[in-house]
């Protein structure tokens, strides 16, 4: 089983990749440009869109995340790119955060489970999701954002606007920890 990560040329894609070999989870690390027909042609069994500078730097990312039916965790511009290709809004945030925040769980579903009503997390943007796209549910929400994790109703796609990765979000492991066991899950 491979999860690929979707290296969008943000500062923390490499900690994804880093923080899956610490728990042991095999992945590889591909860049946004491949082709989906090439990347469906590896049979990942879940894909993490990472984050990056911008929209327009995405490459292929929102085709992959139309297109590929497997689950899939998008992470900061990850996150905003799964809202926009089921046609949400992003725009920039009020006030641009480069802090640790602490986040409301509102809904643990898979990707929380374990970790209670509350997290410490790191945000790290400048813009973020503002309408919510058709068919997705809030599962965090923070005093800075609120659309800070989300889920579509149906298929296992998920996005989350903080940083999952980096050591200012201590129980992140656990996201992408839940985030393997979905994947398991639809084998």
């Amino acid at each position: 089983m491979m999860i690929f990560i979707v290296n969008n040329h943000g500062q923390y894609n490499h900690r994804i990749h880093r923080t899956l070999r610490y728990l042991n989870i095999p992945s590889k690390m591909i860049p946004n440009t491949i082709p989906v027909d090439t990347l469906l042609d590896n049979e990942p069994e879940g894909i993490i869109i990472g984050g990056g500078p911008s929209i327009e730097e995405a490459g292929n990312s929102i085709e992959y995340i139309k297109r590929i039916e497997v689950p899939i965790l998008g992470i900061c511009l990850g996150h905003q790119l799964m809202a926009l290709a089921f046609n949400g809004k992003v725009a920039s945030a009020e006030a641009e955060e480069y802090a640790q925040i602490e986040i409301e769980i509102l809904d643990e579903d898979d990707i929380f489970k374990g970790l209670g009503a509350h997290m410490s997390v790191w945000a790290s943007h400048k813009d973020e999701v503002k309408i919510l796209p058709r068919n997705f549910k809030i599962l965090a929400r923070s005093n800075i954002c609120e659309i800070e994790a989300m889920k579509h109703v149906k298929r296992p796609l998920y996005g989350v606007q903080f940083h999952p990765e980096v050591h200012h979000t201590p129980e992140g492991p656990m996201i992408f920890k839940n985030f393997y066991n979905v994947c398991e899950g639809v084998r």
